[in-house]
């Protein structure tokens, strides 16, 4: 029997099978010693073979998906844990003011959609509370993603405006939403389907951040075949194991100009003959996005280094 996973809360799965009908599972044990590089073997979005063992219904195989998205382990450093599987979309949910989302967490997330080959949209939350500031701020944000090809909707959860037009992007897909904490995911995803009623969490004033209501990956059902993968609100995502010269592949403006460096291997830090530090020179590529290429290529030196010694 062959089913989806829905929910992973550690030792128990939750998966959907054909009929529909939720059953309730656990691993089977020599899949929990398959050395996967991952801190969980069986991943929200896994599509799995069930079988019944004794009392118990346990996943007995674990298929190929066709893509995954992680993050560096919460418990373990330098190891992966994959967050989803099998995702058609992206959706980055970002708010200008309580909470800030910056860039530099935009891009990362961009450059792992990148290089997942997933696609990916930003969504800026809270359309009914900003001042004139924010508004010039995210006009800012949208003139650096929109002029480099990245869909850019402008919501508001609470106030349900354009919420009928996401619906419409989420048919027939599965889609994972993240962000920050306190962001506006569950009020969003409450918009979208007001009959899952997720606990919304509240803004704290002292530190700008929300509270975590979601603490682990859940999948869950829309309509037939439309699914919305919910999130842990996530400081940072991650890609291990690449190779340094790639990173800049993944800021989809620099690959149109790669070819022209001097170098193959250029890093696009001080080398001669260096395209994208000429395209920053003369405005074709955006200079916070160039530094925050540089922030991030900074931190994988530093990964690339421990997996070096490692191996």
């Amino acid at each position: 029997m062959q089913g989806i996973v829905l929910k992973s809360t550690g030792s128990w799965y939750e998966v959907e099978v054909s009929s529909g009908d939720i059953l309730s599972c656990r691993l089977k044990g020599k899949l929990r010693l398959l050395d996967l590089h991952t801190t969980n073997p069986v991943a929200v979005g896994d599509s799995v073979e069930l079988e019944n063992e004794d009392t118990e219904i346990v996943i007995a195989a674990i298929h190929e998906s066709k893509n995954f998205i992680v993050r560096e382990s919460p418990k373990k450093k330098y190891a992966k844990h994959i967050i989803a599987s099998n995702i058609d979309q992206l959706f980055l949910v970002v708010t200008i003011s309580s909470p800030r989302t910056s860039t530099g967490f935009i891009d990362r997330f961009l450059m792992t959609a990148a290089a997942y080959h997933i696609p990916a949209s930003i969504l800026i939350n809270k359309q009914d509370t900003y001042s004139k500031k924010d508004l010039l701020k995210q006009d800012e944000m949208l003139d650096i993603y929109r002029n480099i090809g990245y869909p850019c909707h402008l919501i508001s959860a609470l106030d349900k405006k354009n919420i009928a037009s996401i619906k419409k992007l989420l048919t027939n897909k599965i889609t994972l939403f993240s962000g920050h904490s306190g962001v506006g995911k569950s009020t969003l995803i409450n918009a979208l389907q007001p009959s899952l009623d997720l606990r919304v969490g509240e803004i704290s004033e002292k530190h700008d951040k929300g509270t975590h209501t979601t603490t682990f990956a859940e999948m869950l059902k829309l309509a037939n075949n439309t699914y919305i993968i919910d999130t842990p609100g996530i400081k940072e995502f991650g890609i291990m194991n690449f190779e340094l010269e790639e990173i800049g592949q993944y800021f989809i403006e620099f690959k149109a100009l790669m070819s022209n460096c001097r170098f193959n291997n250029c890093l696009h830090i001080d080398e001669p003959g260096c395209a994208i530090k000429k395209g920053v020179e003369e405005g074709v590529i955006h200079e916070e996005r160039y530094q925050n290429y540089l922030n991030i290529l900074e931190g994988y030196k530093n990964n690339f280094n421990y997996w070096e010694r490692k191996n």
